[in-house]
């Protein structure tokens, strides 16, 4: 079994701080990419950020500049650090990992359950 745990995300008026943590937890061999998504109402899920395992990222222009993507191997943990948000920003945002649970295996996708984040005006 492989977990993700979301936490850190909540409510803040615009031009705040959030900061959303995301731990992989079981049977872990190694993990590839990690990476954060988010998704608002009525609209499709969408990339954020993603980082992989030597530390290269990639942003959405969206959030280019205000939002950063970091992560611990040794703890198998990924955070997103979110600066100037704007309501915009508001959605549920979820936790991914490209991992595989053994050397036999082949890497597969893993999403937490989603952490809500609002921005007021």
């Amino acid at each position: 079994q492989v977990q993700l745990v979301e936490s850190g995300g909540g409510l803040v008026q615009a031009g705040g701080s959030l900061r959303l943590s995301c731990a992989a937890s079981g049977s872990i061999f190694s993990i590839n990419a990690m990476g954060w998504y988010r998704q608002a109402p009525g609209k499709q899920r969408e990339l954020v950020a993603i980082i992989n395992s030597s530390g290269s990222t990639n942003y959405a222009d969206s959030v280019n500049g205000r939002l950063t993507i970091s992560r611990d191997n040794a703890k198998n943990t990924v955070f997103l650090q979110m600066n100037s948000l704007k309501p915009e920003d508001t959605a549920v945002y979820y936790c991914n990992a490209n991992l595989r649970r053994s050397s036999f295996s082949f890497f597969q996708d893993y999403w937490g359950q989603g952490t809500q984040v609002t921005v007021s005006p």
